[in-house]
């Protein structure tokens, strides 16, 4: 199986990357067409949870039989459903739904006509490998140290990055930091496949990673991921959300609280390993969506490592104090925005890597007020905005952020104060948001909240997905109702597999997994896997026009993805795409693991 990472033990992922590679058996390796017909989450499904393949195409089948992995033996048979159009495509589709079948072992479902599905599994836990490896994501992003065998196996490398001398940049200069000043700023992740580190991308990544922990601390106080720290006695998960945090604390300027937009080349690296990218680095012009990013993370992070003093002596108070500073600062400049184009008409060198360019910092300010109300218990940042400014409730994305700010809210509801008049409103509209989310899913041609309307399908849809899992996972433990559970596991069905191009695009997932995302260390690594655990972009309807990479053939919206290094737009790997990926997978997994998913009760 080219990219389901196994052990011979039969283990899914062994998180030290030093296993040996399964080979494919013989039936696996004679995966007829059908396959790519046979659309089902390739990794596999919970015992007690909903399980469902959709066949693509014309047929005149009427039944389908789930079989051992060999082939051999038929152990349930069901029935096909009528052919429906897909919502976009307008292709002919039909579900296999075999909820009833809960054995535990290894699978393949037969359609006459069509053929053999992909091998998955059915068992407890069985997405705690990707659980796992999409935080191991964040290890091979690290700068400034090396990836020893030990902890990355084949895809080991030297340090790169190591920030240690980066220059203030025209544009961020000040008087106690004039031009050209030499500042260190070490570690923090590579922010996707390219090799600079942004502040305003971080945001969103860490307030996701540090939200799964305070949902689920004990799922993570259990996970080993093999990374240098994982002796300690702190999650893992927090060990290495910590590297991008100290970095993070670097990106404040002590002179006057404020926070640079980013930590850059002057132009993107080319596809080399990160060792060979040595032209200088800059820290860019401070602004408020970067203060106001920082400040949030730092007032959560103060809240989240307070629990570990012992570990981290001074971390939670100097966080604490990092985050009043950079409020002080937005509150003094609270229309700061990054506008590259003017700043390259501006100073040199000009600047030409990712914007992330943000006008209204009006979510950020309600964000920052929550995490910093939350972790104070202050009134006075509570009311220092207007928590309902209208009716919306955008989904989460690096320049919308109001919802992180009422996750905490709710999450920590019974805190008395100042948002306790608020809570039922914003209550009511989250559920209607996920209401309207679950809404028609299971009458969908794929039967998945994602992907019924062409708007799901834009740059890095599957965070789309993914943040639509975490907002059912909120609503799940606000009514403790299982509709939203299997609503969002249906939503990491559809990132593993239950899609309209039949791939999983998590690397190392599955026997159709992307292979050649848009990341640097694994086109130059000389690796042919990916490194695993990353997610793919994913479909984006516009990318054959935004990246112009040559392949593409699709029309529809649902089908525009190519399995390409040169497609940045629909095949490119981001911190801020693995983080909701981590929260949701995570979450299945602690959730199936306390209660149990019941296919059937949607009480």
């Amino acid at each position: 199986m080219h990219t389901f990472y196994k052990a011979l033990s039969g283990a899914l992922l062994c998180l030290s990357f030093s296993c040996t590679q399964a080979q494919p058996s013989g039936q696996a390796s004679k995966a007829s067409s059908g396959a790519e017909r046979i659309r089902l989450n390739q990794v596999g499904f919970y015992p007690n949870a909903a399980k469902v393949a959709v066949v693509v195409g014309e047929g005149n089948a009427t039944k389908f039989f789930l079989k051992t992995a060999d082939g051999a033996k038929t152990l349930y048979t069901g029935q096909l459903t009528d052919a429906k159009l897909t919502e976009l495509s307008k292709k002919p589709t039909r579900v296999a739904d075999f909820s009833g079948f809960s054995a535990s072992g290894s699978y393949v479902l037969e359609v006459p006509g069509v053929g053999q599905s992909y091998p998955f599994e059915i068992k407890p836990q069985v997405h705690q490998d990707v659980a796992a490896a999409a935080i191991k994501g964040f290890y091979f992003q690290r700068t400034a140290i090396e990836l020893p065998q030990k902890y990355a196996g084949k895809w080991h490398r030297p340090a790169g990055h190591p920030d240690t001398n980066v220059l203030v940049h025209p544009s961020a200069a000040s008087a106690q930091r004039p031009v050209g000043t030499m500042i260190s700023a070490p570690r923090g992740w590579y922010d996707a496949g390219d090799y600079n580190k942004y502040i305003v991308n971080s945001g969103i990544t860490m307030g996701t990673l540090l939200s799964a922990y305070e949902e689920f601390p004990q799922f993570y106080q259990n996970q080993k991921l093999n990374i240098p720290e994982s002796d300690n006695q702190v999650p893992d998960l927090l060990d290495e959300s910590l590297w991008n945090l100290r970095w993070m604390l670097t990106m404040q300027d002590p002179s006057d609280g404020g926070v640079y937009h980013k930590l850059t080349n002057p132009v993107f690296d080319g596809m080399i390993m990160p060792d060979k990218a040595t032209t200088p680095r800059y820290v860019v012009q401070k602004g408020t969506g970067a203060a106001l990013n920082f400040a949030a993370v730092m007032a959560q992070a103060s809240r989240v490592y307070k629990n570990f003093s012992k570990d981290f002596p001074g971390l939670s108070d100097s966080c604490l104090s990092a985050a009043t500073r950079a409020w002080e600062w937005a509150q003094k400049n609270p229309n700061v925005a990054y506008d590259q184009d003017a700043i390259n008409k501006s100073f040199d060198p000009d600047v030409t890597t990712g914007a992330y360019g943000d006008k209204d910092f009006s979510d950020e300010f309600l964000w920052a007020a929550a995490e910093l109300y939350t972790t104070t218990q202050q009134d006075s940042y509570y009311k220092a905005v207007n928590m309902l400014p209208d009716a919306k409730m955008p989904l989460p994305s690096w320049a919308q952020v109001r919802l992180l700010g009422y996750y905490t809210l709710l999450r920590h509801r019974d805190q008395k104060g100042a948002a306790q008049k608020d809570l039922p409103e914003i209550r009511k509209r989250l559920l209607q948001f996920t209401d309207a989310m679950v809404a028609g899913a299971t009458a969908g041609a794929y039967r998945t909240v994602m992907g019924r309307v062409k708007e799901d399908y834009v740059w890095g849809s599957s965070s789309v997905a993914a943040n639509q899992g975490v907002a059912l996972v909120q609503a799940y433990h606000l009514t403790g109702n299982k509709k939203y559970l299997q609503a969002a596991l249906s939503n990491l069905d559809y990132l593993l597999g239950r899609n309209a191009v039949g791939y999983s695009f998590v690397t190392g997932f599955g026997e159709k997994s992307t292979m050649r995302p848009h990341h640097r260390p694994s086109i130059a690594d000389d690796v042919a896997e990916p490194i695993p655990g990353l997610l793919s972009g994913g479909t984006n309807g516009n990318a054959d026009k935004q990246d112009k990479c040559e392949g593409y053939t699709a029309t529809s919206p649902d089908e525009m993805y190519l399995d390409a290094d040169c497609s940045y737009a629909s095949n490119e790997i981001a911190i801020n795409w693995n983080a909701p990926l981590v929260y949701l997978a995570g979450a299945l997994e602690a959730l199936q693991q306390q209660a149990g998913f019941a296919a059937k009760n949607t009480k």
